[in-house]
């Protein structure tokens, strides 16, 4: 399995992290499975596994512990770009992210940012309204029974 080159590309802040280091489980045209351990050292996460749903706009990632204990679920609601000469994603982050813990609490975090951004221009219509939506989605998985999806209970 060719491993492509894996970029996480943030408004807030600034930035763009290559996170091709990260170990390639599993990859198709609708989904990308990686293990990777926290870019900057955490006490409270050693390692995760994430499912990046290429076509739906969203990575669902399991954070584990210090000692290898499920913590909880994260998605980040993102935009995909794939530069298939360079075999390059970029993973757009849209701001808003859905956490959500074993006993089944969810958290919707970063509104503020993502009101921020809009306010400063950092994003675009398109994207704040595409992030609205798929958070919307992601929200009804949840509250339906639906989550995670089959597949994020494979590789651990």
């Amino acid at each position: 399995m060719k491993k492509p080159k894996v970029y996480r590309k943030r408004y807030i802040p600034d930035e763009i992290v290559d996170i091709t280091g990260d170990e390639l489980i599993f990859r198709n045209e609708e989904l990308l499975i990686t293990k990777w351990k926290p870019i900057k050292k955490r006490d409270d996460i050693s390692k995760g596994i994430s499912y990046t749903f290429l076509k739906e706009g969203y990575k669902i990632s399991r954070f584990f512990g210090p000692t290898g204990e499920f913590i909880y679920w994260y998605c980040d609601i993102i935009d995909v770009k794939y530069y298939k000469e360079e075999d390059k994603y970029i993973l757009i982050d849209l701001l808003l992210d859905v956490k959500i813990m074993p006993d089944g609490k969810v958290e919707i975090l970063d509104a503020d940012e993502l009101s921020v951004a809009i306010r400063e221009n950092i994003v675009t219509k398109r994207e704040a309204s595409m992030s609205l939506s798929i958070l919307d989605k992601i929200l009804k998985m949840i509250y339906s029974g639906n989550f995670p999806p089959e597949i994020c209970l494979q590789y651990t």
